[in-house]
C-alpha cells in the first residue's frame, strides 16, 4: 500500500486545485438528496440515533425499502429545472445502508429490492447534464467496528479497509464522478486516525479530477459550513434544508409551514454568491422516492427565475460583502471585473424610486436584468437614484427583481452613510467629508 506525506499530499493537490475547482467556482447552485432507510421512519435522517433503535431493530426497514422506478431521474430532472448545476446524493448515510450493489457491505438496496440507485442517480445526472457528486459518511452506526475503532487498533484497522473499500466501489463503479463529500469523521476526530491523508490520496488516483470537501478531518478543496451561512477566505459551500427541520423525509403537510419560500431561497442564493461561495440546498424524498408537491413548488420558481436572471448569480464574482452595498431593501452581487453590479431587490418599492448610497462614479447604464429595458436614474452627490420605477413588483415569478447596473470602470465605492460609523473597525468619516 502507498503512503504520502500529508506535506507532498497537499502541495500535490494545491497544484492542480484551481483546474478541478473551475467548474465549481462558476456552478453557484447545487442540490443535496437526502435519501435512505430513515426515509419510511419520517422523522429525519437521524431517526436510529435519536430513537435509539437497536441494529437489528432498525435493518427490518430494509425489508419494506422499495423506491418507485424513475425516482432517481425525477430528482435530477427537478435538480435541473430548479437552476441547479450539480447534484450531491447521499449514497450511504450514518445508517450504514449502502444505496448501490455493494460487495463490500451487503446491507444494501440491492440486496433489499434488486436496485442500484447510485447508478440510477448517476445516470440522471449524466441525462440532465449535472456534475455529480456522492456523499459518503466516515461515521457508521452498523459497522461492528464504527465505535471500537477509536480505542482498539485492529478494529480500526478494519474500519478504515472497510471506508476505503466501499469508496473505490463508488469511484471505480461508475464512470466519472465530479465530487466526493465526506460527512462527520466520529469517532476519531483527526486525520491522523482516520489516515485521510493516504486514502484521500490513493482515491483521487481513481479519480484525478475530483474535488473533495473538508470533512475527513483534512482541509482538502473547500468548506462546507451547515445551516448558516459563512463566507470563507477559501473556496465553500453552505448545505441547508428546505424545512430547517432534518435532512431526511419527514410528513411534507406538518413540516410545510416551516420552509423557506422561493424568495428566501433565492436570498441565500445571493448572500452565497456575494461571498463567493455556493448554495448546496436539500431536498428530501419520501419513503417510495418520489417528491413532496411542496418542494416542488418551491423550488420550480427558483429555476424560472435563474433562467432569465442567472447571470446574476452564476460565474465567479466579485466578493461584494460589505464592500459594495445597495439599500435595505436591494442586495449586490457583481462581476470579477467590477464593472457589472447586479441589484437583487427583495421589498418593491411604491414610491418608484431606489437609492443606493456609496457610489463615487456614474454608471453607464442601469437596466431590468430580465428585459434590458433601461431605467431612468440620476446621480447626486456620493448617491445613485434610481426613477420613475413601476409601482407595481416587475417580476412576477418570486417577486425578486433583478436590476443590472454598468459602469465604464471599476466604480470607486465607500461604505454607504455621509454620516461617520465605524465599519469592520475602519473610520470613514474622514473620506465622507472629503466627498
Amino acid at each position: 500500500m502507498e503512503y504520502i506525506s500529508r506535506y507532498d499530499y497537499e502541495q500535490m493537490t494545491a497544484e492542480t486545485r484551481d483546474e478541478r475547482m473551475a467548474w465549481f467556482r462558476e456552478a453557484r447552485f447545487g442540490i443535496f438528496i437526502h435519501y435512505g432507510l430513515y426515509a419510511q421512519l419520517g422523522t429525519g435522517e437521524w431517526s436510529q440515533a435519536n430513537e435509539n433503535y437497536t441494529r437489528e431493530e432498525y435493518e427490518q426497514l430494509a425489508k419494506d425499502f422499495s423506491p418507485k422506478e424513475g425516482c432517481a431521474r425525477e430528482w435530477c430532472e427537478l435538480a435541473k429545472k430548479s437552476g441547479a448545476k450539480y447534484a450531491v446524493l447521499t449514497t450511504r448515510h450514518h445508517e450504514g445502508f449502502s444505496l448501490w450493489d455493494s460487495k463490500v457491505n451487503p446491507y444494501n438496496s440491492y440486496n433489499a429490492c434488486g436496485r442500484d440507485i447510485v447508478r440510477e442517480f448517476v445516470d440522471a445526472c449524466r441525462e440532465f447534464d449535472l456534475k455529480i457528486g456522492l456523499y459518503t459518511s466516515l461515521m457508521d452506526w452498523h459497522h461492528p467496528d464504527s465505535w471500537k475503532c477509536a480505542n482498539d487498533p485492529e478494529a480500526r484497522a478494519r474500519f478504515l479497509k472497510y471506508i476505503e473499500d466501499l469508496n473505490t466501489e463508488l469511484l471505480t463503479n461508475y464512470g466519472k464522478i465530479d465530487i466526493l463529500w465526506y460527512d462527520v469523521s466520529c469517532p476519531m476526530g483527526n486525520c491522523e486516525s482516520w489516515d485521510s491523508v493516504n486514502r484521500n490520496a490513493r482515491l483521487r488516483k481513481l479519480q484525478p479530477h475530483i474535488i473533495i470537501n473538508n470533512r475527513s478531518a483534512m482541509p482538502e478543496d473547500f468548506d462546507t459550513p451547515e445551516g448558516h451561512i459563512h463566507a470563507s477566505d477559501r473556496d465553500w459551500e453552505t448545505c441547508n434544508t428546505l424545512t430547517r427541520l432534518g435532512w431526511g423525509y419527514i410528513d411534507e403537510e406538518q413540516s410545510a409551514p416551516f420552509a423557506i419560500s422561493s424568495k428566501q431561497i433565492l436570498r441565500d442564493l445571493h448572500l452565497c454568491t456575494c461571498g463567493g461561495g455556493n448554495l448546496l440546498l436539500n431536498i428530501a424524498p419520501a419513503p417510495d422516492g418520489s417528491i413532496p408537491k411542496d418542494t416542488v413548488d418551491r423550488l420550480l420558481p427558483v429555476g424560472e427565475w435563474l433562467q432569465i436572471n442567472g447571470d446574476a448569480t452564476y460565474g465567479q464574482k466579485f466578493r461584494t460583502g460589505p464592500v459594495y452595498s445597495a439599500n435595505t431593501l436591494t442586495a449586490v452581487s457583481a462581476d470579477k471585473d467590477l464593472k457589472t453590479f447586479y441589484l437583487w431587490n427583495w421589498v418593491w418599492p411604491k414610491n418608484g424610486k431606489l437609492i443606493f448610497g456609496g457610489y463615487l462614479d456614474s454608471p453607464k447604464k442601469i437596466s431590468f436584468l430580465a428585459t434590458g429595458e433601461e431605467i431612468k436614474f440620476r446621480v447626486d452627490g456620493h448617491r445613485i437614484i434610481l426613477e420613475d420605477l413601476p409601482a407595481e413588483v416587475p417580476d412576477k415569478i418570486t417577486g425578486v427583481t433583478a436590476l443590472k447596473m454598468e459602469f465604464e470602470n471599476a466604480p470607486r465605492h465607500i461604505f454607504r452613510s455621509y454620516y461617520p460609523q465605524m465599519h469592520q473597525g475602519t473610520d470613514f468619516s474622514e473620506g465622507y467629508h472629503k466627498w
